[in-house]
């Protein structure tokens, strides 16, 4: 709760963009709704994440609502860098909802790219990569009324059809100070396709900010291939390190230290049941046999949990 995180505006914020000037590939957790909470986001940076987000929120649900603030937003001294990603389609609300995380959070990230039905019908996410002006407006406005450089201001896009659109959106968003894109290398109407690296590259050479790949990567080598195929400065998980926290670090699979590590995250932060049991599910999904599955993914209480975990994995 952002009551609880006041001492947050004392610690050193830290610069999203200096990652992108290190020479390395920014290895980056997704906005996942329900996942990329503080928990989780603590689990993968210890595990070599550079740079997380959080789930996506709607701005002006978060203005208006200190309830909504509550149950949305969390973090802690060590929950950076951090980039919280606002729902927004109107420039002053998203602006008045910077203003709020802006002393606890280094930068906000605008949702371009969510491809579900109510966001799209709502004015929100992929429905905006048709609205260039409008996208400028929201990034020109946060700009002009957060007074901190060291902010940054990003967007994550899906890709048009026609890629001279997409190349043209980044262009007017570039020229109105967003600090870096994330592309997902699929149309709206994509879901499970192959995803177009190609698009990715020719957007990175189109443009002089930083640009993040995101889709379909599911390990370190799955980051260090696309990275090859579009030279983009960063890559950009999310089901790959749900279903491996540890992946960044190098390793194939979820190590066992790693689920320790999620258990003792989970019970110190007071992660409700459902998200932490489903957070299991899914790190173990290649550990464990058809049979265990079976048993484990309707363990029905966190001390049920423990006692699967201690006595098939001494964890």
């Amino acid at each position: 709760m952002i009551g609880d995180i006041i001492e947050t505006k004392q610690c050193q914020l830290k610069d999203p963009m200096d990652l992108f000037h290190s020479g390395q590939v920014v290895k980056v957790c997704a906005p996942m709704v329900r996942y990329s909470k503080l928990a989780f986001r603590t689990l993968v940076r210890k595990y070599n994440c550079d740079l997380c987000y959080t789930p996506m929120i709607v701005a002006a649900d978060f203005v208006r609502s200190a309830k909504a603030r509550d149950s949305e937003f969390t973090t802690s001294k060590g929950d950076h860098p951090l980039i919280v990603q606002f729902a927004a389609k109107e420039a002053q609300v998203l602006c008045d909802a910077a203003r709020i995380i802006c002393p606890f959070a280094d930068g906000i990230d605008i949702n371009c790219g969510c491809p579900q039905r109510w966001a799209m019908a709502e004015g929100y996410g992929a429905c905006l990569i048709n609205k260039p002006e409008l996208v400028q407006d929201m990034v020109r406005h946060v700009r002009n009324q957060i007074n901190n450089p060291r902010f940054s201001v990003s967007i994550k896009i899906r890709i048009h059809e026609d890629l001279k659109r997409t190349v043209d959106l980044c262009q007017k968003a570039e020229a109105t100070g967003v600090s870096w894109i994330t592309v997902h290398g699929r149309s709206v109407e994509e879901r499970h396709q192959p995803v177009h690296y190609d698009a990715i590259k020719i957007i990175k050479q189109s443009m002089s900010i930083p640009i993040v790949a995101n889709g379909d990567i599911k390990s370190l080598k799955d980051a260090e291939n696309v990275h090859r195929l579009t030279g983009a400065d960063g890559v950009m998980v999310a089901r790959g390190l749900l279903a491996n926290p540890a992946m960044f670090a190098g390793y194939e699979e979820t190590p066992l230290q790693c689920i320790q590590d999620w258990v003792d995250i989970a019970l110190e932060h007071g992660t409700p049941f459902t998200c932490f049991h489903h957070h299991l599910m899914y790190m173990m999904e290649r550990i464990t046999s058809k049979q265990e599955k079976k048993v484990f993914n309707v363990l029905s209480s966190t001390s049920a949990v423990l006692d699967y975990l201690n006595d098939h994995y001494g964890v």
